[in-house]
């Protein structure tokens, strides 16, 4: 195995797990300790969720024009606010304040998402060591699993909330320097070869695009709520130190799996298979909490999402042009489903005391994502075969 791959691909890894398993989602084991503390309702909870995804989106949005500098650059960069902004929720204490800083991180996440898939799979398909691209994905999981350790540990010791982010951002900053090192400066000469993607609104990628906004309501309800959702019922209380751990630990090693399933049967008709797992997992804990139902849920949910993150991009990628312009695009539709869901969620677990009918809202997306993938799959057979 080529060292400089492997050195590159755990450079990916630990970006991924700063950026997006920490910078996006230690929030779900943080919340409730947070809304003990300060007395948050749901809705206010949803609503700083959904701060961090329209921050994302305008990330995505404008990751997907032509930026000065270097996509190393910007990759660190990101990285760095991300350790501020996890570094100045632990020092808030207004809603203003907390959804500010959550819009940032947001975009700092889509930043962080777009360059370094951009980058690490680029430099890995060039080198012919694209499986390693699994490697970079586990990043999410690592970064989940790491946040869940920490806030459990914090938490038996007696710490406050506010600690919680501080020790999140040590560890964010930690591994950006770990990235910088990691990860060389791009070859002036791919900088200068490589070109942006034609955009193309096929109806292949139409069917793609709504599926992966699709996905993203579907998932963001549970990875948002479910470890709230296990402090708030007694019979499944004592999990919680456990769930979001279980829930990042199945992430890890779920990429490799499903784009090894991709490439022998078809990365869109997996994609499709991966969304009603997902889906059963999200009708589990909609269903029936308890102890067996929140393990099935952290298990199936945690063990697709990443994945299904990874197989949307794969989908998009061309192997000629870089593909900034695809990602941020399918970012884009992604981010306006994780805006739309914990905002949803929370305004009508205000109303009716329960996140059944949302968490069953997001199952029908899930399933209206796989019947669009399969769309997107007939459609791009039946062209292959036309030529």
């Amino acid at each position: 195995m080529n060292k400089r791959a492997l050195s590159l691909s755990i450079g990916g890894l630990l970006a991924m797990a700063a950026g997006i398993g920490v910078g996006r989602f230690v929030y779900t084991p943080i919340l409730p300790a947070m809304v003990e503390a300060l007395s948050l309702s749901k809705s206010q909870a949803g609503l700083i969720a959904s701060a961090n995804f329209l921050g994302y989106l305008a990330g995505a949005l404008l990751a997907a024009v032509r930026l000065p500098g270097s996509r190393r650059f910007w990759l660190l960069a990101s990285l760095a606010v991300t350790a501020i902004c996890l570094l100045g929720m632990g020092l808030a204490t207004a809603m203003p304040v907390f959804i500010g800083l959550r819009i940032v991180a947001g975009g700092a996440s889509a930043f962080a998402l777009i360059f370094s898939s951009a980058l690490v799979i680029d430099r890995l398909s060039a080198s012919g060591q694209g499986a390693l691209s699994a490697v970079h994905f586990a990043g999410v999981g690592v970064g989940i699993s790491v946040s869940a350790i920490i806030v459990a540990v914090l938490l038996q010791l007696g710490a406050a909330w506010s600690m919680l982010w501080y020790a999140s951002a040590v560890f964010a900053a930690g591994a950006g320097f770990a990235v910088a090192w990691l990860v060389p400066p791009d070859e002036a000469a791919a900088q200068t070869t490589k070109r942006p993607a034609e955009l193309s609104l096929s109806a292949d990628f139409v069917a793609l695009l709504l599926a992966y906004g699709l996905f993203g309501f579907g998932y963001v309800i549970t990875a948002t709520f479910i470890v709230d959702m296990v402090r708030g019922t007694s019979s499944i209380a004592p999990l919680e130190p456990y769930i979001w751990l279980l829930f990042g630990l199945c992430a890890v090693p779920s990429v490799a799996l499903w784009t090894a399933l991709g490439r022998r049967w078809g990365v869109l008709r997996i994609y499709a298979v991966a969304c009603i797992v997902e889906a059963a997992g999200v009708a589990a804990s909609a269903l029936w909490l308890h102890p067996a139902s929140i393990v099935i849920s952290a298990v199936f949910v945690g063990g697709t999402f990443v994945s299904l993150t990874a197989l949307g991009l794969v989908a998009t990628r061309s192997s000629d042009s870089d593909p900034r312009g695809r990602i941020a695009l399918m970012t884009v539709s992604f981010s306006i489903g994780q805006i739309l869901g914990p905002a949803f969620a929370g305004y009508v677990y205000d109303a009716t005391g329960s996140l059944a009918m949302p968490l069953l809202t997001a199952v029908a997306a899930l399933v209206l994502a796989a019947v669009l993938s399969l769309m997107a799959d007939a459609r791009r057979r039946a062209l292959s075969l036309s030529r």
